[in-house]
C-alpha cells in the first residue's frame, strides 16, 4: 500500500506546485499566500509519504484530497485534477490493501509448506 500511495502523493505534489503557478496569476492574491498554502500542502504530501501506512495515515490523506478539490475555488481546473486523484488515492489504498493481504496468505502459505526440497 505504501508505494501505491507515495506514488499517488508524490504526483500530487508536481501538481499542486503547477497550480500554485497558476494561482499566482490572480490579481486577488498575493503571492506570499500563494506559495505557503501550497508550500503547506506540498510538504503535507511529502511527510505522509512516510506515515502512511501508520494509523491515521489514510485519513489525512483523505483530508488532503478533500482539500485538493476545494482549492478548484481558485484554480477552476483543480476540481477535475482533485476528483482524479482522490480517486486514484482510493485507489491505492484499496488495491495496495488487496496486495498485502496478498503477500500475507503467500508467506503464511509459504510457512506452512516449510522449506524447499531440494535445500538439503
Amino acid at each position: 500500500m505504501r508505494t501505491l500511495c507515495s506514488s499517488t502523493l508524490i504526483g500530487e505534489f508536481f501538481v499542486i506546485g503547477f497550480a500554485a503557478l497558476v494561482a499566482m496569476k490572480d490579481p486577488g492574491l498575493s503571492m506570499a499566500t500563494v506559495w505557503t498554502v501550497s508550500g503547506i500542502a506540498m510538504l503535507l504530501c511529502l511527510l505522509l509519504c512516510g506515515v502512511v501506512t501508520r494509523p491515521g495515515g489514510v485519513v489525512l490523506g483523505w483530508v488532503l484530497q478533500v482539500a485538493l478539490i476545494a482549492s478548484g475555488l481558485i484554480v477552476p481546473m483543480m476540481y477535475f485534477l482533485g476528483a482524479v486523484f482522490a480517486a486514484l488515492w482510493w485507489a491505492s489504498v484499496h488495491f495496495g490493501r488487496k496486495i498485502e493481504e496478498a503477500r500475507a496468505r503467500f508467506a503464511a502459505q509459504a510457512a506452512e509448506a516449510g522449506p524447499p526440497a531440494d535445500a538439503a
